[in-house]
């Protein structure tokens, strides 16, 4: 684990002075995704516009289920797409080899393979937006939903990362699975509002098959606490069967790999 850890601060570190070397573009990026989370909201304010609730849910409460589709957009786009993207490129060139032969789990390097640190903003945003929100609650979340959300979080975090990985190990087999990854962040949008305004098909697609649910409803549920016991086990439960169901994937993609000079 302190090694792993070591791993991913040396690349922060690495991923901060390359950006840095391009003080411009850093700042034109983090203005533009300063833009983003205004642009997010724009949507939720048309809704809200007319109307006091949606599915029960009020406007500070969407502002929570919001606020962490902005974190977790930002870790996508910050993080999960730029590496495995690289990766990818890695398998189509057969270039991977530089990567599995460092001593060091392939998985976590080709995980932190490359980093957008401006990205950090949707972070602060996302703080901002839950701040605003239980401003307008009138109260301020306890100890234990925080404990609670901060599980969800996790679990969110490890489905979207799984997803990833699993979209990466089929790079192996097929040419070109950019698209996939794409239609993944595409998708994804589709987390800015909460589960259960969905009904019928969708609702199942976006709870079990898809879960989107548990990445940013959930954890809105728990900071409201609202969130079942049950519900919240469950979940993480099944988080943790497809993260191991993802790295099986991964290695056995690994094992099928064929570099450009074998």
């Amino acid at each position: 684990m302190r090694r792993a850890l070591a791993i991913v601060r040396a690349q922060l570190r690495a991923s901060l002075a390359l950006a840095l070397q391009y003080r411009l573009e850093f700042l034109v990026e983090g203005a533009l995704a300063i833009l983003w989370i205004a642009v997010t909201l724009v949507p939720v304010l048309v809704v809200f516009g007319t109307r006091d609730a949606v599915e029960g849910w009020t406007f500070p409460e969407m502002l929570l289920v919001l606020g962490w589709f902005v974190a977790l957009k930002g870790v996508l786009e910050g993080a999960v797409s730029p590496s495995l993207t690289a990766v990818i490129e890695h398998v189509r060139k057969g270039t991977l080899d530089f990567v599995l032969l460092k001593p060091a789990d392939a998985q976590l390097l080709v995980s932190v393979a490359k980093l957008e640190p401006w990205r950090i903003v949707d972070l602060v945003g996302a703080g901002l937006i839950f701040a605003y929100a239980f401003g307008k609650l009138g109260r301020a979340p306890t100890a234990g939903e925080v404990l609670a959300a901060g599980a969800m979080l996790l679990g969110a975090l490890l489905v979207l990362y799984s997803i990833a990985i699993l979209v990466v190990s089929i790079a192996f087999f097929a040419v070109r699975v950019d698209n996939l990854l794409y239609l993944f962040q595409s998708v994804f949008d589709v987390a800015r509002w909460p589960s259960t305004i969905f009904r019928g098909f969708l609702a199942v697609l976006f709870t079990y098959v898809l879960p989107l649910a548990l990445m940013t409803t959930y954890p809105a549920l728990a900071l409201l606490g609202r969130l079942r016991v049950g519900t919240a086990l469950g979940a993480l439960a099944g988080t943790v069967a497809f993260a191991a169901f993802a790295r099986a994937v991964w290695s056995v993609s690994i094992r099928k790999y064929t570099s450009a000079s074998s």
